[in-house]
C-alpha cells in the first residue's frame, strides 16, 4: 500500500513542480513561487521516504507503525496547505502548515524507533 501511496505523491509532486515552473511563474510573486517550490521539494523528498518505508516493510514483513502515516499526513498538511495558500485559499490554512511540519518531524522520530532492534 505504501509503495502505491508514494507513487501517487511522487507523480503529483512532479506535476505540481512543473505546474509551478511553467503555469505559475508569470502569475506569482517570487516569494510565492519559492514557497511553492519548497512545498514541492518537501513532497518529493518525503515521497521517497514513503517508498523506502514501503520497500522495507515488504522486504522485512515488519509492521511500519506510525511512521508512514505521519509522513503521509505531513505531506498533505505541510505541502498541501502551502499549495492552497499560494493559490489564494483562505488565510485560515496558515496554521496548518506548521502542523504538517510537526507531523513530518514526528515521522522522522518514529522512524528512529522503527529502526531500533526489538
Amino acid at each position: 500500500m505504501w509503495i502505491r501511496i508514494a507513487a501517487v505523491f511522487g507523480v503529483v509532486g512532479v506535476a505540481l513542480g512543473a505546474f509551478g515552473a511553467h503555469a505559475l511563474r508569470a502569475r506569482l510573486a517570487p516569494e510565492q513561487l519559492a514557497s511553492w517550490q519548497t512545498a514541492v521539494h518537501y513532497q518529493l523528498f518525503h515521497s521517497v521516504v514513503l517508498l523506502a518505508l514501503g520497500l522495507y516493510g515488504a522486504a522485512s514483513g515488519r509492521a511500519l507503525g506510525a511512521s508512514p502515516w505521519l509522513f503521509a499526513g505531513g505531506i498533505v498538511l505541510f505541502s498541501g496547505s502551502i499549495y492552497a495558500l499560494v493559490l489564494g485559499s483562505g488565510r485560515w490554512l496558515g496554521p496548518v502548515t506548521p502542523l504538517g511540519g510537526i507531523a513530518l518531524m514526528a515521522g522522522w522520530i518514529s522512524l528512529w524507533f522503527l529502526a531500533r532492534p526489538h
